[in-house]
This record gives structure tokens, sequence and C-alpha cells, in this order.
């Protein structure tokens, strides 16, 4: 029951995001540099959470523009409206619905929707992760410098060594193609269906990574925070590889380790 509710949330949200793309809305900024908000934010969030509440009214929602609507239910809904919204606002077809299910405490199933590219990732806990209903796995690449990888860049950037900045320049300067989309939850998918070998990000927010962090771990995957510690979305750091390039990947990211 909850996962056809949530395939149909899903769907409705990216139906008002595909309403508006490349059409003319309005956009709000929110606090900070590069912030935006979107007409569509708002409405693919309303059909999302119309929908969940119709058919459970007492589970605890999480969503990135509403905030938390606080109740004592095992289950939390983590809602990213438009995940790539500045992508979204400047008709770049790399943006998509991001939706994961928690109970108590523990992610159980995630759904990714890109409308434009027409893909759907849905991932169940201990039943494996799917593309448009067919399973995916993550990559096979052994080392760090044969993968290709991709990242995001805080627009704050924290003041700490070894960050965004300096590992960005620590791989490329030895040939490894990193790319930067724009998308985590699209990135964490792209990880989860073996297109990028891993991903990693200094700066996350739980919307951002709920359903996608469960997607490469049901893919085959291994996602950590920068401490190798088991990955949660309430802090903001994030390392989700193919498995057999994370350690080394991971001592490049947190002990500046050169290739």
């Amino acid at each position: 029951m909850i996962k056809t509710i949530l395939l149909d949330a899903v769907a409705a949200g990216g139906k008002e995001l595909q309403r508006f793309f490349n059409g003319q809305f309005k956009i709000t900024n929110k606090e900070g540099i590069n912030n935006p908000v979107t007409e569509a934010d708002h409405a693919s969030e309303k059909a999302i959470i119309d929908i969940i509440q119709s058919h459970f009214p007492d589970h605890f929602i999480l969503s990135e523009e509403t905030g938390e609507i606080v109740t004592n239910s095992e289950y939390k809904w983590i809602i990213d409206p438009i995940d790539g919204t500045i992508n979204f606002a400047n008709g770049i077809p790399i943006c998509c619905v991001s939706i994961g299910v928690e109970k108590n405490g523990q992610m159980i199933l995630g759904a990714v929707y890109n409308p434009n590219l027409n893909e759907l990732f849905v991932a169940e806990k201990g039943k494996g992760a799917t593309l448009n209903d067919k399973p995916i796995h993550v990559g096979n690449k052994t080392k760090v410098i044969e993968s290709c990888l991709v990242t995001g860049f805080p627009y704050t950037y924290l003041d700490e060594p070894n960050g965004p900045l300096q590992v960005f320049e620590k791989l490329i300067r030895k040939g490894v193609p990193v790319r930067r989309l724009g998308s985590a939850a699209i990135d964490l998918c792209w990880v989860a269906a073996g297109r990028f070998d891993g991903f990693y990000e200094h700066k996350l927010a739980a919307w951002d990574s709920a359903a996608g962090f469960l997607m490469v771990q049901e893919a085959g995957g291994r996602v950590t925070d920068f401490k190798g510690n088991p990955y949660s979305p309430y802090q903001p750091h994030l390392l989700a590889t193919n498995g057999l390039i994370h350690d080394e990947l991971l001592d490049i990211i947190s002990n500046g380790k050169s290739l």
C-alpha cells in the first residue's frame, strides 16, 4: 500500500514539474545565494503532500519547502518536490522529484522521477532498485583513476581543510572525469545505474539524498559519511560509490591522500 502511494505521489509531483517546465512561472529566493524556489516547487509539493495525507493523515512529513509536519507516526516521508531547481528554472532537463520513506528511522522506500527523461528510479529495502521497472546495478570499476565521478558544490563554502574545490582539483589534475549535474538525487540514481562510479558532496540536506542513497545501496553500492560511518541523511557529508572504489576515494576526500 505505501509503495503504491509513493508511486502515485512521485507521479503527481512529476506531472507538476512537467506542466511548468520551460513555461512561465514565478520565482522567489530563499535565504542565501542562488537558492530559488519556484511556483512549480510549491505546486509539486502540494500535489505530493495531498496524496500522502489523503491516505496516511497521521504520517510525519519532512519537505524542503513546507518543512516538518510533525506527528508521532513511525513513518516519515522525506520530500524534495524539485531537486535541481536551478536547472529547472533555466530549462535544463536534469531535475526530478525525490521522495524517501522512513520507518522507525530506517529508509525503506525511495522513488526519484525525472519526467523530462522519462526515468523513474525506485528502491525498496531488501528488494533491489529499478529503472523503469528493470533492475539496476552499480558499475565494476576498481580504481578511482579509471572511474567517472560526479559531485556538487555548495554555494557557500565551508572553511574546512580538503574542501570541495581542493578535492575537485586533486581529481581533475590527475585526469579523473568529474561531472557536476546539479541534482544530487539524479547523481545518486546514476551511480546506482552504473553511469557514474562514485558521487561525493560536502553539504546536503535530508531531502536531497533520502531516496537516492537507498537506491545506491539496493543496487549493490556503498554509502557512508566522510568518516566511513553508515550514512545518515541528517548530516551533510555523503560518499556513494560502486563499493569497489569506496575506500580509495574516501582516503582522497577525507585524509588528503594523493592519487
